[in-house]
């Protein structure tokens, strides 16, 4: 840098902010204008909002955040993300800076260290631990909300937005985002419920990203290289293959409607002056390039490694079978061992017959080719594997759905698109400008690559004017999915009382959105209270209860201005004795003898005056919106009637010892766990029973799944608690949907089988049979079933706290207690 001014301003900068420099100069490359803003607001004591494209090293002020707690003895900083994959990921990078002592790791089913002063954790962790006012809060300084964007999934995004607003005030947060269109009105809710919060977005990738269309066997450039993706103008020679395949329809149609008529197979002849169909100036139809040959072309092209994003497990899995059987092998003998090396050294703790069972030796010999697939039906330790291989560059391709693109630390050089609509459940849909970007921002290697490409394939309905738009499109907005369970209920009640939990719940992002001078409001009266508690010690007299004697003065103030007003005489003779009463009460007080009377009235002053300010504040908030609140007052309701909160006169709740259980249930069925326990529906289970049954509480059924009969479900006292189950189920069903509540889905029941048998020590393939589920999906539910058991053992009475935790052991062998951490 040879500028002067420039110079100095550099100087000028770390002289300000010499932690945020020096942190920068120990890193291995040159950090980007937001890192370094995010950064110096960190230093400056100020909360932070990033948002960014993927890749673009946004965790770096994270990590940030968690250097600053490491320079005091005694802070803490806590790393939270959505998933545990991205936990242990995320632990295990800690750990190579920290040191293994100072690093912990709490995701559910993973307790490691967790009284470390730098601690990863999914969210879900520390929402319970804020409710519970965990010890292991104290000293916390930082807590880091990786992937923040998930606020807005609808099962799980209400997590996020309690522990935003239950921190306490002094933890600055860090909150990292992909880049969403509404960064400002989040950054601006973030400010108003957290205090000063910088706001730092950045659009730039750090790696360039080309924009190709796969024609046949060319890489054409989605966007006329004359013109720029600014302009989104696309390649000619794009539009005119474009027109190419609408003449191939016509003719296709007209042929279509020629062989419907019998055409000459049947020896008709067409009508004299009739058309026959033809093709249209030599025109042939575009033909696709299969798998294998598109990995020969982008390996010939020097784009690998690359992600195939196939939007199915079965064509991710079909898809390393198409290149096994072509004969693609992209590695060389050396790099074959390596593979081999690693794989044998991370599944050596899985029994041989576990392995047979998994198709391990197939799925090894693959790694060895260079090619795998990553899905959620993968076992959790291979597709650790599979990212870990992948990121040294000894696998070059790998096949994955679309939940590779939330969060792994998995970049590629290229993307493969093969289609831009997926299946949501229920129909094939579109995929939306912000899926696209999600998963072309995995290509471009930050520090490897120069340009990162993403190749969409071409099919013969696609149209290049509508990817060119997916492709410089920007619309990601970021929506609140919040809404009040049962739990949070009662611990909101709990903490702060039924009127203070309104206030809070109208802090929320959803309000925000719904009324953003709701929040204002809140945000105003809550600030009020904190006064208004100041200027009641500020008046307190030892006397007496100088609140009370304050607003005698006042009543006996007001009464004797309106005395001279005209009027009826009777309604002025009742004034008077008013007036004479409270004159008589004044006299009486025992505040009236304090020497520092008059002191304590002037803060008394301070406080009916701000009170009534704030008694006008709460007025505009119950006229405005209010919809988070209301559904907070269904689920308080239905929480009264079955007495799990007492309701008086004024509506002040308080919590039952039934609500006081309930408080440490977590999950979608909070309630309906809670009443069984309360009734006693499961106290004759055995452990098996008790972990069967529990994962008909947790486990969410294919849609297109039926249930078992009655005769695919565990005999005995399962079926008579179960059958008590679903009649509870449907009560309270019925008590939520009376009370405007949208209830819940039923019990399901189809994996209860599987999860019996497997509790009972019956072989893995046994079960994978019973269950019809992949590996993977197993496993996901079975760490599930062992979270509620996990709250079953610490919440229940004798028998079934004892029977959850045996239950528990007896689910946690095997792949399921196989973990990489």
């Amino acid at each position: 840098m040879t500028d002067p001014a420039a110079r100095y301003a550099l100087a000028q900068q770390r002289r300000a902010h010499p932690l945020t420099a020096a942190f920068a100069d120990d890193q291995a490359f040159q950090f980007d204008p937001f890192q370094i803003a995010g950064c110096q607001a960190l230093e400056d004591g100020r909360g932070v909002l990033v948002a960014a494209p993927t890749g673009a090293g946004k965790t770096i002020v994270g990590e940030f955040a968690v250097h600053l707690a490491m320079q005091e003895p005694g802070d803490k900083a806590f790393y939270t993300t959505p998933m545990k994959a991205l936990s242990n990921q995320k632990f295990r990078e800690l750990q190579q800076v920290y040191g293994e002592d100072q690093v912990g790791l709490l995701t559910g089913d993973t307790n490691i260290n967790g009284n470390a002063r730098v601690v990863v954790m999914t969210t879900e962790v520390l929402r319970n631990m804020l409710y519970a006012g965990s010890p292991a809060l104290r000293g916390l300084r930082y807590v880091v909300m990786d992937e923040v964007h998930f606020l807005a999934d609808r099962f799980r995004g209400a997590v996020w937005e309690e522990v935003i607003i239950h921190l306490p005030s002094h933890v600055r947060l860090v909150s990292l985002s992909a880049t969403v269109s509404n960064a400002e009105e989040f950054g601006d809710w973030l400010d108003t419920v957290r205090g000063d919060t910088a706001v730092v977005v950045s659009e730039i990738r750090p790696v360039p990203l080309e924009q190709h269309m796969l024609v046949r066997g060319d890489l054409l450039p989605l966007f006329d290289e004359r013109a720029g993706v600014a302009t989104a103008q696309v390649n000619r020679e794009l539009m005119r293959l474009r027109s190419v395949k609408g003449a191939n329809f016509e003719n296709n149609r007209r042929a279509q409607e020629f062989r419907s008529s019998g055409g000459y197979a049947s020896g008709r002849r067409p009508p004299r002056g009739g058309k026959r169909p033809v093709r249209a100036g030599g025109v042939q139809r575009i033909e696709r390039i299969d798998r294998p040959q598109v990995v020969e072309l982008l390996a010939r092209a020097n784009l690998l490694p690359a992600i195939f994003f196939i939007f199915s497990r079965a064509g991710c899995e079909a898809a390393v079978q198409q290149a096994r059987r072509a004969g693609v092998r992209l590695t060389d003998r050396d790099e074959r061992d390596e593979i081999r090396r690693v794989v044998e050294e991370r599944t050596a703790a899985l029994p041989d017959e576990d392995l047979a069972v998994l198709g391990f030796w197939e799925w090894r010999e693959n790694l060895e080719r260079g090619i795998a697939a990553h899905h959620a039906g993968l076992l959790p330790a291979f597709k650790e594997i599979v990212e870990e291989l992948f990121q040294r560059k000894l696998v070059k391709v790998v096949f994955a759905t679309e939940t590779l693109a939330l969060g792994i630390n998995m970049p590629a050089r290229t993307v493969v698109l093969e289609k831009l609509e997926k299946f949501n459940g229920e129909a094939r849909v579109a995929i939306t400008s912000g899926e696209y970007t999600q998963l072309t921002g995995r290509a471009g290697r930050r520090g490897i690559d120069v340009e990162g490409h993403a190749v969409i394939q071409w099919t013969e309905s696609l149209d290049p004017q509508a990817v060119a738009a997916l492709a410089s499109r920007r619309t990601y907005p970021l929506n609140s999915s919040f809404r009040p369970t049962h739990n949070m209920a009662v611990n909101l009640i709990d903490r702060f009382g039924r009127a203070r939990a309104r206030e809070i719940l109208e802090s929320s992002f959803a309000q925000f959105q719904a009324d953003r001078a709701v929040v204002s409001l809140a945000r105003e009266v809550k600030d009020a209270e904190t006064s208004l508690d100041g200027y009641a010690k500020a008046m307190a007299c030892d006397r007496g209860d100088f609140a009370e004697f304050a607003r005698l003065r006042r009543e006996l103030t007001d009464l004797e201005r309106k005395g001279d007003r005209p009027g009826p005489s009777k309604a002025r003779e009742q004034r008077q004795e008013q007036i004479e009463k409270l004159r008589r009460q004044l006299k009486r007080h025992p505040c009236q003898t304090c020497p520092d009377r008059e002191k304590h009235a002037r803060w008394a002053e301070r406080y009916w005056k701000l009170r009534r300010h704030t008694d006008k504040l709460r007025q505009q908030i119950e006229t405005r919106t209010g919809t988070v609140a209301r559904i907070f007052d269904r689920v308080v309701d239905v929480l009264a009637a079955l007495d799990y909160v007492a309701v008086v006169a004024d509506g002040t709740a308080t919590l039952t010892p039934a609500g006081a259980t309930m408080k440490r249930i977590y999950g979608e069925r909070d309630l309906l766990v809670a009443e069984s326990l309360r009734t006693g529906i499961w106290t004759e289970l055995d452990p098996a029973s008790l972990a069967a049954l529990a994962c008909c509480l947790v486990y969410e059924p294919r849609r297109d799944e039926t249930g078992p009969g009655e005769q695919g479900l565990p005999r005995g006292a399962f079926r008579t608690a179960l059958t008590a189950t679903q009649a509870l189920w449907s009560r309270l069903d019925d008590l939520e949907q009376d009370h405007r509540l949208p209830g819940s889905a039923p019990v399901a029941t189809g994996l209860a089988q599987a999860m019996h048998s497997w509790a009972r020590g019956r072989s893995l393939d046994v079960v994978l049979r019973e269950a019809d589920l992949a590996a993977g999906d197993f496993v996901r539910w079975v760490k599930q079933t062992i979270d509620l058991l996990d709250q079953l053992s610490i919440v229940a009475d004798p028998p079934v706290a004892v029977t959850a935790r045996r239950g528990l052991d007896a689910v946690r062998r095997g792949i399921v207690a196989y973990g990489s951490v």
